[in-house]
């Protein structure tokens, strides 16, 4: 055949070593590894880690970490769960005292009482409006006071709720008379708490009838 000829080929046998593998009894040897040291039923091959790593490393190690047998202290559970409910502990904390001190703690003073008579002495079977003033301090509380009259009677004991920032209260009497003549009345604001506080007025009645 002619080298010069494109459709002629030649072929190369290659030699059996490039298509089957190495010889068996090319194969390394193989040497079973000794551990290092026996727990138990537990065979440990390195450094392993201690019981000791295993209890400081509570909170969860890197491999790493075991492996090189000096992981860093992480801070024990109870620890990381107080530090987890100290805000809202705090918090309860402050809303109860807050609650506790508006319900025991210091009520209201009363600083100074007045008592006013009505502008126009009331007419023939006309009523009187007779008007006290509270000064107090401004804190929230219970007033509990009554009304006495100069005929000898009383309102008995009433209460008047003041509000927190609230420093002045308006109590009123009214007091209704009948009948022709005159009177001269006189009533008066007793405050039993908080302290004691007295003050009154005088006003007339008159009622004249045509002879």
């Amino acid at each position: 055949m002619s080298g010069d000829d494109p459709d002629e080929y030649s072929a190369t046998v290659l030699g059996s070593h490039w298509f089957e593998g190495p010889a068996r009894d090319a194969e390394p040897e193989r040497r079973d590894v000794e551990p290092d040291r026996v727990e138990g039923a537990v065979l440990r091959f390195g450094p392993g880690v201690t019981p000791a790593v295993r209890h400081r490393m509570a909170g969860g190690p890197t491999t790493a970490q075991i492996w090189h047998g000096a992981p860093p202290e992480a801070p024990p559970r109870r620890r990381r769960a107080l530090r987890r409910y100290a805000l809202p502990a705090a918090v309860l904390l402050a809303v109860l005292a807050f609650l506790a001190w508006q319900r025991l703690g210091p009520e209201v003073a009363v600083r100074g009482v007045t008592v006013a008579a009505p502008a126009r002495p009331p007419g023939c079977d006309g009523t009187a409006d007779v008007v006290a003033v509270l000064e107090t301090d401004g804190r929230p509380g219970t007033v509990t006071y009554r009304w006495e009259r100069s005929d000898g009677t009383s309102s008995g004991l009433l209460r008047e709720r003041l509000a927190r920032h609230q420093t002045q209260a308006r109590l009123h009497l009214l007091w209704t008379f009948h009948g022709p003549g005159e009177h001269r009345a006189t009533a008066r604001l007793v405050v039993v708490s908080p302290g004691r506080h007295t003050a009154e007025t005088r006003f007339t009645y008159r009622c004249e009838t045509a002879s």
